[in-house]
């Protein structure tokens, strides 16, 4: 379990990053607080870290039910593959919108996997 708290934490981090990201391009692209729109660019940073935190809310508990009713190995994998995936997104949805399905895909489908295991294996408890 030491490896998948490593991963939520390390998700955790990248997520306080991406919000870093979005005041940086506050400053940058001149898009003043509480405003969230008015630059494309900003916009750009914004939605992925709005996307992101969205992904967590689902991606945090069914990573830890997962672990503990399945198995920790596969869940810090797929937890792995879930903040590479963020990642991969944030990059391509800054440089262009249109390209983000691959990053969104390697971090929702882990997301899905965790999920659909952590309803499996608690039923199964439920039942033994």
């Amino acid at each position: 379990m030491v490896a998948v708290h490593l991963v939520v934490a390390v998700a955790l981090v990248e997520y306080l990053f991406f919000g870093m990201a979005v005041g940086h391009a506050r400053a940058k692209y001149g898009v003043h607080a509480p405003a969230t729109a008015g630059n494309e660019h900003f916009e750009r940073y914004y939605r992925v870290q709005m996307n992101t935190l969205e992904q967590l809310v689902a991606f945090i508990p069914a990573i830890l039910m997962f672990a503990y009713y399945v198995s920790p190995a596969w869940a810090t994998g797929l937890g792995v593959l879930f903040v590479l995936g963020r990642a991969l997104y944030f990059r391509d949805y800054v440089r262009d919108p249109k390209k983000r399905g691959t990053g969104f895909g390697l971090s929702f489908l882990p997301t899905l996997i965790l999920l659909a295991g952590a309803i499996f294996g608690t039923v199964r408890a439920l039942m033994a």
